[in-house]
């Protein structure tokens, strides 16, 4: 497996709020984006802390379990990891008056056996490439999304919706957090992002950014680059992991 990520605070932001991890080992990748809220009350430190609880939390919950992995075990190490993530959110920023309503996204994956254990809670997303074509594999936990499963907009209003920035679910907010759980078994690649590059550069250029670019990491400039070009509104974070190719 190979995987590169790369984060930008874009050309308005003045601060950063994503942050993102990926680790290896010989048998499994982990990767993950947080796409922190919040601003001046803290949205980086929501996503910071809320990447190392969930990767630290993730291991010890796959150590401990002194079996071979297998499915069931990724992923309640994944529900019990995010679980965690939300707690530490929430008890730091009640802790500081300062953080009060930070918040983060969060988007993950476990690539273990050719297959990829995804969960997510908010609008970062996750993407499969197979057969050359880029499908959504997340679902958006936003109001935007509300709209859209109920009709009232089209995905062409959706796109310009004043509203595509509101988010129905996040990490710290609330004592308890429903996450999604997929499983992924074709693919060719992974793209995890925050909704930085979403907004501002089309799938079908990502698409084809993905399929024509050469190498992991040429890819993952290109498409935070094309985010910028496209305006760079917001902070931009990609990670790509495939199957072949460097």
């Amino acid at each position: 497996m190979y995987s590169y990520g790369k984060s930008d605070v874009g050309k308005v932001r003045k601060c950063n709020e994503d942050s993102f991890k990926i680790t290896e080992s010989e048998e499994w990748v982990s990767a993950l984006v947080c796409d922190g809220m919040g601003g001046v009350h803290g949205g980086d430190i929501a996503s910071e802390l809320a990447v190392c609880v969930y990767t630290d939390t993730l291991f010890k919950e796959i150590g401990k379990s002194g079996e071979a992995l297998s499915g069931q075990i990724i992923k309640s190490a994944m529900l019990t990891a995010v679980a965690e993530a939300n707690t530490a959110v929430l008890k730091r920023a009640s802790s500081d008056r300062g953080l009060e309503g930070m918040g983060t996204t969060i988007v993950a994956a476990f690539v273990w056996r050719d297959k990829a254990f995804v969960i997510n809670v908010g609008d970062s997303r996750l993407y499969r490439m197979y057969k050359g074509k880029l499908e959504q594999v997340t679902k958006d936990h936003s109001f935007v999304q509300y709209l859209l499963d109920n009709g009232k907009i089209t995905e062409e209003e959706a796109k310009n919706h004043p509203n595509r920035n509101v988010i129905t679910r996040a990490l710290g907010i609330d004592k308890d957090v429903t996450a999604d759980f997929f499983m992924v078994e074709d693919f060719s690649s992974l793209l995890l992002c925050s909704d930085g590059l979403i907004n501002y550069v089309p799938l079908d250029e990502i698409s084809k950014t993905i399929n024509t670019v050469i190498g992991v990491k040429s890819k993952v400039k290109s498409l935070v680059n094309a985010a910028k070009d496209g305006g760079g509104g917001d902070n931009i974070t990609v990670v790509l992991l495939m199957k072949e190719g460097k």
